[in-house]
């Protein structure tokens, strides 16, 4: 079920929809411009009002468990111990390379723009392996790429909206051990640490859109990291409201040389992430000052 120009529809077989007609708050019939014979759609709710099943012609399926529903992290249950991982990652290297490549010059996103707001899950419980994985919550990208995320935030304030940041440049060890700790039928979701992350080069960000007015999150129709199909960017979302957002991040976003990556709507890489090296400095060493 999901909504299109103020209309409820309903796709009842792979590409093919109906539009539903309000009988009342909690039954529906097709539309009969759709050309569709159908009895009515019942909706059962919760005492909170929320929609927990849809009953047609006497069958009743309930409402499909997609990602969480109080807005907090889908967790995936890691193969591995995360701290015996860490403690194994910090000792290896990252994968040799050649070529020849621009010499790092990260810049912390806080110094970009005071609009710019934080949520570095890595850097507490609240993410996708429920471990920490930084000691200090930080937003680093390539200079370029700042300078281009700022360009950004400031033309988002026309439309009365924020960036959220939640991560941004990754130490080559940690994707490491996300690869080593999440199943293997969920590896779409990180990146392979034989080829290195665009994290690890300091060019991909991953984001939302906050409410200047609120400082809430936006629903995007998906959460961060979540392990589900609502990842993806073309999962049909239930709302046009959550759709235009999703174009809204889309469009501003390219608009400065980043490409979204069709897995993950709140991750974006710049246009230049082949120039840069794979990196494996922590937090504390740029923060000091090292590179």
């Amino acid at each position: 079920m999901f909504e299109r120009a103020g209309r409820l529809l309903a796709r009842v077989a792979a590409g093919d929809t109906m539009t539903l007609v309000s009988v009342s708050d909690s039954q529906f019939t097709a539309s009969e411009r759709d050309g569709k014979s159908s009895g009515r759609l019942v909706f059962h709710r919760d005492q909170a009002g929320r929609v927990r099943a849809v009953e047609d012609a006497g069958r009743t399926a309930p409402r499909r468990a997609v990602g969480p529903e109080d807005g907090r992290q889908l967790r995936l249950a890691p193969v591995r111990p995360v701290a015996e991982l860490l403690a194994q990652a910090r000792r290896l290297v990252p994968p040799a390379e050649s070529g020849a490549f621009r010499g790092p010059d990260l810049v912390e996103l806080s110094s970009v723009d005071a609009a710019i707001r934080f949520d570095i899950r890595y850097a507490t419980t609240n993410n996708f392996l429920g471990s920490v994985f930084y000691a200090s919550a930080h937003a680093f990208l390539q200079r370029p790429a700042a300078e281009a995320l700022g360009r950004v935030q400031r033309r988002l304030h026309a439309y009365g909206y924020g960036l959220l940041i939640h991560d941004a440049y990754r130490p080559w060890f940690v994707t490491r051990v996300f690869w080593d700790a999440t199943p293997p039928d969920q590896h779409w979701l990180v990146a392979n640490p034989d080829q290195g992350s665009k994290h690890n080069r300091g060019c991909a960000v991953d984001l939302t859109l906050y409410d200047l007015s609120t400082g809430a999150p936006v629903d995007m129709g998906g959460t961060y990291d979540e392990a589900t199909p609502r990842s993806f960017v073309d999962y049909t979302v239930a709302t046009d409201r959550q759709r235009w957002h999703r174009e809204l991040l889309r469009i501003v976003m390219e608009d400065e040389s980043f490409a979204r990556n069709p897995k993950e709507w709140w991750h974006f890489d710049y246009r230049d992430w082949r120039a840069y090296p794979i990196l494996n400095l922590s937090f504390e060493m740029l923060a000091g000052g090292g590179r």
